[in-house]
């Protein structure tokens, strides 16, 4: 990943010194490691605090910005931007309260020099400066293997106990003509913007082609979505993502399968997935197993095929691109690196959530999913028509809750609308420990509330349980008890 910085702004300045500081010496080596990890990203970095916070030696080696993704081109300046682009949306909103207002006046480099402001002010969390005092060797420099025990970082050989591989991903470039020719970004590199692009292109309706293609349509591009198959979120369930689509559409996003000239537009957005940062490594000399799409290759346990060696995040096999994904495989790497206790990966329920308007949340299986593994479900359904929240809010709001058919175990669920993220979080609490739909049910939720649906999901399950036979008992008993 090469992380792209404007060289005269100060918030660029201010990050860059905390996250690569130009007068950085790397520290002297150890003579040998207890943990060495190589990406100073997510699960780097919680790798790399975890382990030298239980006293283990640990050095970590990175090669461009820490902070990795998250911080430097992802979730942090994504949703930053994404908010403004709320902001303009709900002004022009604000008719249906009976608040009326003049169209929005965009400052687009305002916009933009505030997200470069927030980026820069969470940066020190995840400093070398910080790292350093937490115990940790900090090598800023490329790191790759030289053995089965050993990793040069910036001419540096440190031997180890046990290593992560924590390098993560970056965006993949499709074969299409022309577009290397055009004004083309992708998510390391959109973020440099100081004008707003009349006409965007976006290549791609994954998460970030959908989040991206709404923020900047809302500030006042007009914004061509483009996808072969003509399915957004193609990975989610398909009821939902129409309601996203339905809403991007309202937003003046436009949508084609038809092959597009780049050379048309003023800038285009590459956004059509990501390939794993493994080629520098030299994976070989330490005999582990890689694949250029799937990454480094892990068993349950996030180990490589060389068992000193786990793999942990983006650049890790398992599939799950998220940051809480990466943080959750640092702690298992923690765990099973270091102590005799084995976790499994295959244990983590993981949840995750795209930040367009509405919202989109997921966790477990979708509908389609468990139709394709023959899995039985009971699927229950809940809408805004039935949500107090929802109707002061002037918001659409729905959940779907799959459960394991004749019991209330729940297998996956799916949330569109306001707050979805928070309230597939609340699902996922309920899927880890084993809590069912009938103590959902019994659970009290503050009202109004969007959570108060989950409830609702709950007290669905209950009446589904009201057989006839049941009927008739309870009839039989109120008539006696009269």
């Amino acid at each position: 990943m090469t992380i792209s910085l404007l060289p005269d702004d100060p918030h660029d300045q201010i990050l860059r010194q905390y996250l690569k500081p130009p007068n950085w010496v790397n520290p002297t080596p150890l003579p040998r490691y207890q943990l060495v990890v190589i990406g100073g990203g997510p699960a780097g970095l919680v790798c790399a605090a975890g382990a030298a916070g239980l006293g283990a030696k640990v050095a970590m080696v990175e090669r461009d910005l820490l902070g990795g993704d998250c911080l430097n081109v992802g979730c942090v300046p994504s949703k930053t931007f994404l908010r403004a682009a709320k902001a303009a949306a709900t002004v022009r909103q604000t008719s249906q309260f009976g608040i009326h207002v003049a169209e929005p006046e965009i400052d687009f480099a305002a916009v933009m020099e505030r997200v470069r402001r927030v980026r820069a002010g969470l940066a020190a969390h995840d400093s070398a400066e910080r790292f350093r005092s937490l115990g940790v060797d900090v090598f800023l420099g490329e790191g790759k293997f030289l053995s089965e025990d050993t990793v040069e970082a910036n001419g540096s050989k440190l031997k180890f106990g046990r290593c992560v591989i924590a390098t993560g991903a970056r965006p993949s470039m499709p074969d299409i003509p022309g577009l290397r020719e055009s004004r083309w970004f992708t998510n390391e590199t959109i973020f440099t913007l100081t004008e707003l692009p009349k006409q965007l292109l976006v290549l791609g309706t994954g998460p970030v082609g959908c989040e991206l293609a709404q923020a900047f349509a809302r500030l006042g591009s007009k914004v061509m979505l483009f996808s072969r198959s003509g399915r957004v979120l193609p990975k989610e369930d398909q009821d939902a993502a129409q309601v996203v689509k339905s809403a991007l559409l309202s937003d003046g996003v436009e949508f084609t399968t038809e092959q597009v000239s780049p050379s048309a537009y003023d800038a285009v957005l590459v956004a059509t997935g990501r390939q794993p940062n493994i080629e520098n490594l030299n994976l070989e000399a330490a005999g582990i197993a890689s694949d250029l799409k799937a990454g480094v290759r892990v068993d349950d346990y996030l180990r490589t095929t060389n068992h000193r060696i786990f793999s942990a995040g983006d650049v890790a096999s398992l599939g799950y691109k998220f940051t809480h994904a990466a943080d959750a495989m640092a702690r298992l790497v923690i765990r099973n690196a270091l102590f005799p206790t084995k976790a499994r990966a295959s244990s983590l329920i993981i949840p995750w959530c795209t930040y367009t308007e509405p919202e989109i949340g997921r966790v477990g299986l979708s509908e389609e999913e468990a139709r394709a593994r023959n899995v039985a479900v009971t699927v229950f359904r809940h809408d805004s028509s039935q949500l107090d929240r929802a109707s002061t809010d002037g918001a659409d709001n729905r959940i779907k809750v799959l459960v394991q058919k004749g019991s209330d175990r729940i297998l996956g669920a799916t949330v569109v609308g306001p707050y979805a993220g928070e309230l597939t979080g609340t699902l996922s609490v309920a899927m880890t420990n084993g809590i069912g739909l009938q103590m959902l049910a019994n659970t009290v939720f503050p009202y109004p509330t969007y959570t108060e649906a989950i409830k609702k999901i709950g007290d669905q399950y209950n009446r589904s349980r009201l057989t006839p036979r049941a009927k008739w008992l309870i009839g039989k008993w109120l008539r006696w008890f009269r």
